[in-house]
């Protein structure tokens, strides 16, 4: 089954695609399809994924993914939340992943509460106008270290430490990582409603 993943970010599809393996389901980027990024005017993870699903579903007639997913920081109240992706340029910087892990890291340097949340919904579409569109929430409670650790990953992984594990997601093998983070357990969900609601 191909299914459009309502988003441009390489590392998204990557992991997606690892993860939705055993469905015999193939993602394809919605740039590939010539396909516009819809617009994000919501406040809450789910409302801009079924947005994006239903988007990226109309102009390719095929059933759609997206993923919406932040950094919810206890100390900011849960903020930066939706707006994650943008977070550091209202400090100024152009908006890339190092310059929001800068902008994180600044802004928390004075601060002794680290507790965050990673948090990925997923959403999938049969179609445009799916009147039971499938929703996952995967969230993973970290530390914000007060340094980049590791390599591996995108985004914020050399930020977000596991005290179970004793390491940021950047330091993980692909397959830990996959499994304990909140795509992965958003993933997982997902897949299990797919098995369930449109028997894959």
């Amino acid at each position: 089954m191909r299914m459009v993943l309502a988003s441009n970010n390489a590392g998204k599809l990557a992991e997606l695609q690892n993860m939705f393996s055993s469905l015999h389901v193939q993602l394809v980027r919605q740039s590939e399809l010539n396909i516009s990024e819809a617009p994000e005017p919501y406040k809450t993870f789910v409302e801009n994924a079924l947005t994006k699903a239903r988007h990226a579903s109309e102009q390719s007639g095929l059933a759609a993914v997206a993923d919406d997913a932040g950094l919810c920081i206890d100390a900011f109240g849960g903020l930066p939340g939706v707006d994650t992706a943008f977070y550091c340029t209202q400090f100024g910087y152009e908006k890339s992943d190092a310059n929001n892990v800068k902008a994180v890291l600044e802004q928390m340097a004075s601060l002794e509460n680290r507790r965050a949340a990673m948090v990925s919904t997923l959403v999938a579409v049969r179609s445009a106008f799916d009147p039971e569109p499938l929703i996952a929430v995967g969230r993973v409670v970290v530390e914000i270290a007060r340094t980049p650790m590791g390599e591996n990953g995108f985004g914020f992984d050399p930020i977000l430490y596991l005290p179970a594990f004793g390491k940021t997601f950047a330091q993980m093998p692909e397959d830990v990582k996959n499994a304990n983070s909140h795509r992965g357990r958003s993933s997982q969900a997902m897949v299990a409603l797919m098995r369930e609601r449109w028997d894959l």
